[in-house]
């Protein structure tokens, strides 16, 4: 099995004309992910990557039977885009543009979660299970079907553990990165009761960094809920206090906030902590 997406997924593009978007969705056809249509605002009746696109969400889901859609709209445009996608009939909306403002998440976010509809990202590389269905700009060929989860706040980091783990033997069962600015549509407690319930994943790497306290909340989670094996890196360790590191997100607040004091809980709580990406294979041993 996988989590969130697999062959039965029908997607749509929102911004499927533009640049990032037609590009991707292309990579994503050629994986094997079932791309039922694109929306652009009046760009309804065109084809584009051999795909229809329709004026809004709305229509793209009533006549294709989409449940999912992942967003390439410019930052500019995007909170509109999310805010769309929130008031639909989706189950799934992944948000790839970086740069939207904090204030238009936060109303669309609202809507998301009054109608029941899952938001990764944004500022995020979407997700993949291996074989099925990839959904975003993860490089489908670094990933293996298996039985090890993925979570990641970074993308970068997301496709340096998969390459690592695939090199080691061990295949994926869905690889989820969850974006990393301050607010944010999916968090890793969101995901771990999903990969504890899904009986081919057999364990799951999380992959943090400093900022704010999801990591800790993962402990937390772990001790309470979890039996399945769990490993863990924190990127960050040399960062200074006070400066940005990347994401929006990694910003050191306080001494609960640093790297070192996220290994400490994560470590507390039972879970293997590896100070290179290149042991984790070892952890899952």
């Amino acid at each position: 099995m996988s989590i969130l997406i697999n062959e039965n997924t029908k997607l749509i593009v929102q911004g499927i004309t533009g640049r990032d978007g037609s590009f991707h969705t292309e990579l994503m056809k050629e994986y094997g992910t079932n791309i039922v249509g694109g929306v652009t605002p009046g760009k309804g009746g065109e084809i584009v990557c051999g795909v229809p696109v329709f004026n809004t969400v709305d229509e793209a889901v009533e006549v294709t039977g989409a449940n999912t859609s992942v967003i390439y709209v410019p930052a500019k445009f995007a909170g509109d885009a999310l805010m769309e996608a929130s008031l639909s009939k989706l189950e799934l909306c992944v948000c790839i543009t970086e740069g939207v403002p904090t204030i238009e998440v936060l109303k669309a976010y609202e809507n998301f979660k009054k109608n029941n509809i899952r938001l990764i990202g944004p500022n995020c590389p979407g997700l993949i299970s291996p074989g099925k269905c990839k959904i975003g700009i993860l490089p489908g060929e670094i990933h293996k079907k298996g039985n090890i989860g993925v979570i990641s706040r970074s993308g970068t980091l997301t496709y340096e553990i998969v390459k690592i783990l695939t090199e080691a033997g061990y295949g994926q069962s869905t690889c989820i990165g969850i974006g990393g600015d301050p607010i944010i549509g999916t968090r890793f407690t969101d995901l771990l009761p999903l990969f504890e319930n899904d009986p081919e994943t057999d364990a799951i790497v999380v992959l943090g960094e400093i900022g704010g306290n999801d990591e800790k909340l993962v402990a937390e989670y772990f001790k309470k809920h979890m039996k399945k094996p769990l490993v863990a890196f924190i990127a960050g360790i040399t960062a200074p206090p006070g400066r940005r590191m990347g994401h929006a997100g990694a910003l050191v607040g306080g001494e609960d906030e640093t790297a070192l004091s996220k290994i400490k809980v994560l470590e507390d709580a039972g879970i293997k902590v590896g100070r290179l990406l290149s042991e984790i294979p070892g952890l899952l041993k």
